[in-house]
């Protein structure tokens, strides 16, 4: 008889986890409270890549003149147009993520979860009736949602959360953005780009305050933000908002949290905007799931604890997806890879989930993207190495499409000289972090690297430039 495993969740994690358990022979059922591809598909990673996509050409449209391009129109931007872009696109992947499962006989419950008891989840269906599911094996991927700061609650209209930045029917004249984490960046740039007056606060002493993040990417994005007109305080909180007429008026105070003690204050300045909205991160969405019904306790944070198998420390409950908390990676593509282990597991084929070499991107303008060791973080673990950077302004690439911001930083063990790390800023580090990822995945020593030829003009020639510099053998760089 196959095995009963039922999944809580239809995002990136759960989907594919039934996708694998179902290929592993077991009798598969997941339950899905919204719409299938959870906040990744419908509230997060699509729509507001849809959203940057409109930005980049916004961006571009805004240099023509510098190609021999005359506009004489004055561009503007149209939400009705690009909201249907975006809900057709979703509609799409949406019916897309259903015919897979569809096609590998998994059955799809629309409704809410309650684990009633080890053993038994029962449904609240659309109608308002109820079903009750056994279950061999539970996976549990329900996602995260929008954190709300304190006393400054989501109104959807004045004060916003991330999601209600996607759902924007008008881009505002000008908008504060608290956090300038990696939400709050690439907001900042998207709106900038599509015609709002963008502020951004930050508590910390830096954008992107992350340890995967290398400090000069963060100098660097700051310079960017400052030639688009963003203005930005760091080693800032909100100290209290008005509503008014035109929008909010904010009040500002030097942060207590700033990781900065020497910083200098702020002159607490006072911001008058049409919108605030908090991109301070996310909490795990498991409210009245039932989990104390079957003794499941969670981290000090609230997140949920797993081991390398995904298990809980309740036998035959997994768990995997952003639930799992920052420490372990709140990607989409991290989601699909525990999403994999947990469903061998469960359908008792052995394997381990690894965080070692996690490709990490930033949809900023322009983006971020680093995989593997920081120079920081390496020092930290005490390792000797060697670091090497290379400009974008090196490539022919970048002076053909006029993006020259950028560098590429590569970490080296001093001895082995195998590559530890790579950050890439600059056009496009979305899609050329792979390559890296592949060198790190494979303990690829710089050298190897070095000797791979990388098609001209591209700028895919950056890791080859740095690659080249870190072995002194360097052409451009």
């Amino acid at each position: 008889m196959s095995i009963k495993i039922l999944i809580i969740g239809g995002g990136p994690a759960g989907y594919v986890c039934a996708l694998h358990a179902a290929d592993h022979g077991a009798d598969v059922t997941l339950i899905e409270k919204q719409n299938l591809g959870g906040t990744c598909l419908n509230r997060g990673c699509i729509p507001s890549k849809i959203m940057k996509d409109a930005a980049d050409t916004c961006v571009k449209i805004s240099r023509a003149d510098q190609y021999g391009i005359n506009l004489e129109i004055k561009t503007s931007m149209d939400m009705n147009v690009l909201n249907h872009r975006k809900h057709t696109i979703i509609a799409q992947q949406q019916q897309g993520i259903a015919s897979l499962l569809h096609a590998k006989g998994i059955h799809i419950i629309n409704g809410t979860a309650v684990v009633k008891s080890l053993g038994s989840v029962q449904v609240v269906l659309e109608n308002g009736d109820t079903q009750d599911c056994a279950y061999d094996r539970l996976i549990l991927a329900t996602g995260t949602r929008p954190l709300s700061a304190g006393d400054f609650l989501f109104d959807h209209k004045h004060i916003l959360s991330s999601d209600d930045v996607l759902s924007l029917e008008k881009i505002p004249e000008s908008i504060v953005i608290v956090g300038g984490g990696v939400i709050g960046c690439e907001f900042a740039c998207i709106l900038s780009a599509l015609g709002s007056d963008v502020t951004v606060i930050e508590a910390m002493s830096r954008l992107l305050p992350l340890p995967s993040i290398d400090p000069e990417c963060s100098k660097l994005l700051l310079r960017e933000m400052k030639k688009q007109k963003i203005k930005v305080y760091c080693d800032t909180l909100v100290r209290s908002i008005e509503k008014n007429e035109a929008g909010v008026r904010v009040h500002t105070q030097a942060s207590s949290i700033s990781d900065n003690a020497s910083s200098q204050k702020n002159k607490n300045p006072v911001i008058d905007a049409q919108k605030i909205a908090f991109c301070i991160g996310r909490k795990p969405d498991f409210e009245d799931l039932g989990l104390e019904n079957i003794g499941l306790s969670l981290s000090e944070k609230g997140w949920m604890n797993v081991n390398e198998k995904m298990e809980t420390c309740i036998k035959n409950v997994y768990a995997i997806g952003d639930i799992l908390g920052p420490e372990k990676y709140m990607l989409a593509h991290v989601a699909y890879r525990e999403g994999m282990i947990a469903a061998q597991n469960a359908t008792g084929r052995a394997a381990q989930m690894s965080y070692r070499v996690i490709p990490n991107t930033v949809f900023t303008i322009p983006e971020i993207a680093c995989v593997g060791l920081t120079l920081a973080q390496a020092q930290k673990e005490n390792l000797s190495v060697q670091s090497y950077s290379v400009n974008f302004r090196n490539l022919g690439k970048a002076h053909i499409t006029g993006e020259i911001a950028g560098f590429a930083k590569i970490v080296i063990d001093a001895s082995s000289h195998k590559v530890l790390g790579v950050q890439i800023m600059g056009a496009h580090a979305s899609e050329l972090i792979s390559g890296a990822a592949l060198a790190v995945q494979n303990d690829l020593s710089v050298k190897d690297v070095a000797q791979t030829l990388f098609a001209h003009p591209t700028m895919s020639e950056i890791l080859g430039e740095v690659s080249l510099k870190a072995t002194g053998r360097a052409i451009h760089g």
